[in-house]
């Protein structure tokens, strides 16, 4: 198993243990677990992030697409976008979500108040200056 994956394995296994708390570097942190299919292999995948709720609706939340600054977008945005549907954990609920991709002025603000709560979003966002705008996808429950 490659390091990532196994770094994934026990993230996911800790959330899950701890209904939705994780320790290390998510310590503190909202975090969800994605669930998404291989958009060529059809495999379910499942994929820890951190999110930003949103401010007056409960049931939507931002995920973005960081990848940890690198110059490439992550499969897992890849293949909710092309899906425009997946699963989240969250806490100790699992539920289905309308995936929704924002741009320009609403992508900006909302990725803006994450780096401002979490300066590592900053940090991204200046690795990836020039080479690609880091996505943000809209999760609502379906």
């Amino acid at each position: 198993m490659s390091e990532a994956l196994d770094w994934n394995a026990q993230t996911i296994a800790e959330f899950r243990a701890n209904e939705g708390r994780v320790g290390g570097v998510f310590e503190g942190a909202p975090l969800v677990l994605i669930h998404h299919r291989g958009r060529k292999s059809g495999q379910e995948h499942v994929s820890p992030v951190m999110y930003l709720p949103h401010d007056a609706a409960p049931d939507i939340v931002y995920v973005f697409a960081t990848k940890g600054g690198a110059p490439t977008d992550p499969d897992w945005y890849r293949n909710l976008a092309a899906a425009g549907e997946g699963t989240v954990e969250r806490g100790t609920e699992t539920y289905q979500v309308t995936v929704r991709e924002l741009h320009g002025a609403e992508r900006d603000r909302i990725y803006a108040e994450q780096a401002r709560r979490y300066p590592g979003f900053a940090e991204y966002a200046r690795q990836t200056v020039g080479i690609r705008v880091i996505p943000v996808l809209e999760l609502r429950r379906a």
